[in-house]
């Protein structure tokens, strides 16, 4: 038995085998990793494909990007590039790398740039990292090169670093899937004297990076980043390459603590001291617990302090395993050998030396054959960080159940028949082989205390009817007295090992249980995406697998109100509420068979994660005393971790679009109080000057000049008030508050009084109306509807230059009406289609901004949006000029000519 077991800890990993099968259907990802831009990334990788290529290989490039770099360029030449494939979008040319050429021409290697690019719209795939993916599925090799601030996982760290967030990013997962990474590292300064030297960016350019990202503080941090997520795919490599070749370890190419963590009083201690010396070695640790049969029968507070401990080791940042195991010091060093760890971190042994020697010792086992893993035996302090619930916990229910002994009468019976049948058709010798029988069924349906009951009787029976003189209790043979005696100590012995694993098997059957349904519910917490789905699924999942009324509890400023409840229930007592109050504020347990305030009707326990308390679950049921058995109390912990994850997850999503909420908002008030400051003045100083001129030499002006005084009033006047009329109407979309009034209306109706509106306005263009008579009627609000088209106008006349044409064109597509104003104006720039109609955005061309408030085409889309239509922009195709095109659903059932709704 021990060579099987050695033969197959000496086997190769079947999950690393499977993972080097999979490699080498594919081909070969590498990795040229910097920590900024500039430090010779793209340069590196040129010269090793040149490398490759003089080995004979086929090589091409696919995309690289020399950036204007006179000694990246020389590279390129000699290599074999695949012209680029071109995609139109939006009235500009883009380039990107064409994949199906590169899969047509097939060679043995590929040079990619920029693995983190995002491609234009219309390629295959919407990022470049896809496209390298294609590649390696059609075992071509690729070289590719990546900045540490594109890695998904650091983003945040970079950002916060560099105080800029980088948009691309490419999955961890890429980055773990790479065969190889070639870290390219420079120190900061030459970094610096390269960007100085104009080698990275434009000399104007090359400044701001400087004073701004490319600081010598922000090039350390980058390069740390850089170089510890390197060494963490190389010990990745490392141990599936030990995993896979069987190799039993360890290899100290790393440092790697694990911590073997009990029942004992010392877990505590165990758990920071690891935490401490994985700090000082700067190394992953790990804690491993192994559930033997002998666990099942301790006592429930060394369970809880075995779960307490295994809380505090994965809070302070280490990996908690839970392994099955028949020989503890064995297990470890198998344990140890496969993961390569170079230190196992164990508590001094416990007991009297003579139950070592009767029990063995783990701790001397390990230090015996733990071969080139160090050991550290600490003694820890048993009373340092013991866990204390505060809570009093219900013992768990053993009822006193007959069927069992019953059962165990009735299988001594049918051995009894089956003795006498036996005895009486067949010279049987050893009919004690039968009550074994007996007493085995027994155990398997009833446990220990039936099997014992079946032995007893068993025996009894046994010497009744069957050892001579029969039916009486009396046994003269010694070779009885023998038979009988060995029989009992069999019959308790076979009980004793059937009910352990019995035990055993309704424990595991149980943990399943368990684990499924903390699966389940994670499961679900994962899917939800609001606060009220998060609470009511914990809710009802911890009343479900604990049976018990459940309220869940969030602060409210200095106050925690009732949010969720399962069955519900939101009513409080004046001791339920100071419980909840004080559970949140201490982080501790309150209420029904707590230390503190324990006549509250509920027991209420915090919710929290690793940072504070989120929140306070109360549990009640109408069983009298402590609600939670030590079980469930164990099993709550775990739930309660899960959903206090799932909230607090929520709550960071809220705050993070509060944040982006306050950033949209403090831009809004910028961008307000800027253009207020113009298109405030301007007109309220035309007013106040005409005004002023007025009042001082009216009666020396003639009547032309006083004219035009008063004009220049009267359209100064129209345009603040436009100007006024916008700021409300916006203020209606941003409320909420829009309500249409619908009616039907003519769209042509509308189009006139809106150009009567802006006649002023295109006073010096030329306006052309095409909208046929037979086009349906419109359900709209007719206020709402002309403002958006005279704001549409307005905007036209605003960018095209005088005596142009503006056109209003109506059609009907289908089951919409389509209106569009089309001017001849210079159209709109590409990058800013999508932007137009934002709020305060207004369109640059050149040096020169069009003076407005960037309201307009944004109350467009809210007006039009409001009534059910849709609104787009365009440019003209085959010449200049802008087209905005309005959408409004046709009714499928018209009005009676001549009504109105």
């Amino acid at each position: 038995m021990p060579d099987d077991r050695r033969e197959i800890e000496n086997r190769p990993s079947p999950d690393a085998l499977l993972e080097h099968a999979q490699r080498e259907t594919r081909g070969r990802l590498k990795i040229f990793l910097g920590a900024a831009p500039g430090v010779g990334k793209t340069y590196e990788m040129l010269m090793s494909g040149r490398a490759r290529q003089a080995d004979g290989a086929d090589v091409v490039i696919g995309v690289v990007e020399t950036h204007g770099r006179k000694e990246t360029q020389a590279l390129v030449e000699g290599f074999e590039v695949i012209a680029r494939r071109t995609i139109d979008y939006r009235g500009q040319t883009l380039e990107e790398m064409d994949l199906d050429a590169i899969l047509d021409r097939r060679p043995a290697l590929v040079l990619v740039d920029e693995l983190a690019h995002t491609n234009a719209v219309g390629s295959r795939h919407p990022k470049r990292y896809l496209d390298v993916q294609e590649l390696l599925s059609h075992g071509i090799d690729v070289y590719s090169t990546l900045n540490i601030q594109h890695v998904e996982s650091l983003n945040d760290v970079v950002a916060q670093i560099t105080r800029i967030r980088v948009r691309e990013t490419v999955p961890d997962s890429i980055v773990d899937r790479a065969d190889d990474i070639e870290i390219i590292d420079i120190t900061p300064d030459d970094l610096i004297k390269r960007l100085a030297d104009g080698k990275v960016y434009v000399p104007k350019t090359a400044k701001r990076a400087v004073e701004n990202y490319f600081s010598p503080g922000n090039l350390t941090a980058l390069r740390e980043l850089a170089l510890r997520r390197t060494a963490q795919r190389v010990d990745e490599q490392l141990l599936n390459h030990m995993q896979a070749h069987a190799i039993s370890g360890p290899w100290a190419a790393g440092e790697r603590l694990l911590v073997c963590l009990g029942h004992g009083r010392n877990g505590a201690s165990l758990v920071r001291y690891a935490r401490r010396q994985a700090d000082r070695l700067r190394a992953p640790w790990a804690v491993l617990h192994l559930d033997t049969p002998q666990a099942a029968s301790l006592p429930e507070e060394d369970k809880d302090r075995l779960a307490a401990n295994m809380r505090l080791a994965e809070q302070l940042g280490a990996e908690t395993v839970t392994l099955p195991a028949l020989s503890p010091s064995r297990d470890i060093i198998a344990y140890a050998n496969a993961n390569n760890f170079t230190h196992i971190v164990v508590g001094r042994p416990s007991g009297s030396h003579w139950r070592q020697l009767w029990q063995g010792s783990v701790t001397q086992d390990l230090i015996r054959h733990a071969g080139h893993i160090s050991v550290h035996v600490i003694s820890g302090d048993d009373k340092e960080g013991q866990p204390t619930r505060g809570v009093k916990t219900a013992p768990a229910p053993k009822p006193f159940r007959i069927k069992p002994y019953l059962l165990s009468v009735v299988f001594i019976l049918f051995a009894i028949l089956a003795g006498i049948a036996l005895d009486q058709t067949l010279d049987v010798q050893n009919l004690a082989l039968v009550f074994l029988m007996a007493v085995l069924a027994a155990s398997v349906q009833g446990g220990l205390g039936a099997g014992l009951f079946a032995s007893l009787l068993g025996a009894l029976s046994f010497n009744f009817f069957f050892l001579e003189p029969r039916y009486n209790f009396t046994v003269r043979d010694p070779e009885s007295i023998v038979a009988l005696f060995f029989y009992l100590g069999v019959a308790v012995v076979a009980s004793n090992l059937t009910a352990a694993v019995q035990r055993q098997a309704a424990a595991a059957r149980q943990r399943a249980r368990t684990t499924e349904d903390l699966y389940l519910f994670s499961k679900k917490l994962a899917g939800t995406g609001t606060l009220d789905d998060v609470l009511w699924a914990t809710a009802f999942q911890i009343a479900s697998m604990l049976k018990v009324r459940v309220v869940i509890l969030l602060p409210e400023g200095n106050l925690v109100a009732v949010k969720a409840g399962y069955p519900p229930d939101d009513t409080l007592v004046d001791a339920d509420i100071a419980a909840a109050k004080w559970a949140w504020q201490h982080n501790r347990p309150a209420g029904r068979g707590a230390d503190t305030l324990p006549g509250a009707r509920r027991l209420y326990l915090p919710l929290r994660t690793g940072r504070e308390a989120v929140g306070v679950i109360g549990l009640d049921n109408d069983r009298q005393g402590p609600i939670l058995t030590p079980e469930q109390q164990r099993l709550f912990d775990a739930l309660s971790d899960q959903a206090a994850l799932a909230i607090e997850r929520v709550q960071l999503v809220s705050d993070v679009d509060k944040a982006k909420l306050a950033v949209e908002t403090d831009r809004l008030r910028s961008a307000l109080l800027t253009s207020i400051s113009h298109d405030l003045k301007t007109p309220l100083a035309a007013i106040m000057g005409s005004a002023d001129t007025l009042k001082g030499l009216g009666a020396q002006l003639d009547e032309e000049a006083r004219r035009e005084l008063l004009s220049t009033v009267i359209d100064e006047s129209e345009r603040l008030n436009r100007f006024i009329a916008n700021l409300l109407d916006m203020t209606r979309l941003g409320a909420g508050a829009l309500e249409p009034n619908y009616a039907w209306h003519f769209a042509g109706d509308i189009v006139g009084t809106a150009l009567s509106r802006a006649g002023k306005i295109v006073s010096h263009h030329k306006v052309e109306v095409h909208i046929p008579e037979t086009l349906p009627m419109l359900r709209v609000d007719p206020v709402l509807f002309e403002q958006a088209l005279f704001n549409l106008v307005d905007n036209a006349a605003k960018y095209a230059p005088e005596d142009t044409l503006i056109e209003i064109r109506g059609r009907q597509d289908g089951d919409a009406l389509v209106l569009s104003v089309v001017d001849e104006g210079p159209g709109i720039p590409p990058d800013d289609i999508e932007r137009i109609f934002d709020s305060f955005y207004r369109v640059r061309k050149g040096d020169h901004v069009r003076a407005g408030t960037g309201l307009g085409l944004s109350i467009c889309r809210g007006f039009v949006e409001a009534m059910g239509g849709t609104i787009m922009a365009a440019n003209r195709t085959g010449r200049s000029g802008a087209v905005f095109t309005i959408r409004m659903p046709v009714p499928a059932e018209m009005p009676v000519l001549g009504g109105n709704e």
